[in-house]
């Protein structure tokens, strides 16, 4: 691979959302010696599966999946993504929301401590999405999950259209499938939102189908990694400015889930 590309890549089926955020990859700062490219795959069957056509067609090293609705804000957007990749070998994917931990929903918004923000438009109306931000002096955040409207990732693996048809679950998947790897997934600090997502209120046509695949083939990786998040975060409890913001009643709820005791 090519680690001076960064490749942009798409799955598009309406291009006046595109160009739009086209326009915002061309004011993009790009670093001296790093070359830009944009790939789009059109009418693509799921995400998956677009995704793994796009990453059969480039050599870039370094790849930001995104979707066609979704505008980088962050000028040095390149730079500072670079910059987290080189200083960390291990970190294999990036995103501007996630969550430490998976509930046995699958669902990582439902999770006691959500990490990132981003302006979208989920609810119907524009606004500030805001969960909580890096620790002081820390520029990574390690997650277990990260949102599909913007993921970067420093290394290749396939996406799972063999057990994710449509547009859902996707991202959370491949999520999984970069920590089965070895790879760390991250959330960086933002002192304002990186991006953007224009996607008005979701179609979640598949949606509870794709979930029942994901939980029946990921049970047991998110137990065993629900497991060692909570032995850790034991150590740091009376850390106040470590756990500020975790709800430990929805914690605790989810550590019954798990069938693991408080």
């Amino acid at each position: 691979m090519d680690p001076y590309k960064i490749c942009f890549i798409y799955c598009v089926n309406q291009f006046s959302l595109l160009r739009e955020s086209m326009n915002y990859i061309s004011a993009l700062h790009v670093p001296e010696g790093i070359k830009v490219e944009v790939l789009t795959i059109e009418n693509a069957k799921s995400m998956a599966s677009g995704y793994n056509e796009a990453l059969s067609k480039t050599n870039a090293k370094y790849k930001v999946y995104l979707h066609q609705d979704v505008y980088i804000l962050n000028p040095n957007f390149i730079a500072d993504m670079l910059n987290l990749f080189q200083k960390n070998a291990k970190l294999g994917l990036i995103g501007v929301i996630g969550s430490a931990y998976l509930p046995s929903s699958g669902m990582w918004w439902e999770s006691a401590d959500n990490y990132g923000q981003v302006f979208g438009s989920h609810s119907g109306n524009m606004e500030l999405l805001t969960f909580k931000n890096c620790e002081s002096g820390i520029t990574c955040k390690r997650v277990m999950a990260v949102d599909g409207l913007l993921m970067i990732t420093q290394a290749d693996i396939l996406w799972r259209e063999d057990l994710f048809p449509g547009w859902h679950y996707y991202d959370i998947s491949q999520c999984m499938e970069f920590s089965r790897a070895g790879y760390e997934i991250g959330v960086p600090f933002q002192d304002t939102p990186w991006a953007l997502h224009d996607c008005g209120v979701a179609d979640l046509t598949g949606f509870e189908e794709n979930r029942i695949r994901f939980i029946q083939e990921y049970r047991t990786d998110m137990h065993e990694k629900f497991a060692v998040y909570y032995s850790d975060k034991c150590n740091s409890l009376s850390n106040a400015s470590i756990n500020r913001g975790i709800d430990l009643s929805l914690l605790k709820k989810h550590l019954d889930e798990f069938g693991l005791g408080f």
